[in-house]
């Protein structure tokens, strides 16, 4: 970001990520999942963190899944979310870059 303007295409895609994680759920459901045993968790281990109930728990994984934070993958009748770490990395660098 301090290096070279950010391209249309690439604030589209920062600002979608953002946007996901602008919400306090979102943001305490992905560090739940990223730090999680393995990296991974299942809905059933991420509801009973907060207050809300589980179709709202799933809305925000639902959001942070089609931002391209989380992957999910279903066993049986549980899924089981992941984090991109890679999308991870890239925004860490990103906003690291920008107070450089």
């Amino acid at each position: 970001m301090t290096r070279e303007p950010m391209t249309a295409g690439q604030a589209e895609r920062v600002s979608g990520l953002l946007k996901a994680l602008a919400d306090p759920v979102r943001l305490q459901l992905l560090s739940l999942v990223a730090s999680h045993e393995g990296g991974e968790a299942c809905v059933c281990d991420l509801t009973e963190a907060f207050d809300l109930s589980q179709p709202t728990i799933s809305h925000h994984l639902k959001v942070l899944h089609q931002s391209g934070l989380l992957e999910r993958s279903k066993r049986g009748v549980w899924v089981y979310y992941k984090a991109q770490a890679d999308v991870l990395d890239s925004l860490g660098k990103l906003i690291s870059s920008a107070g450089a």
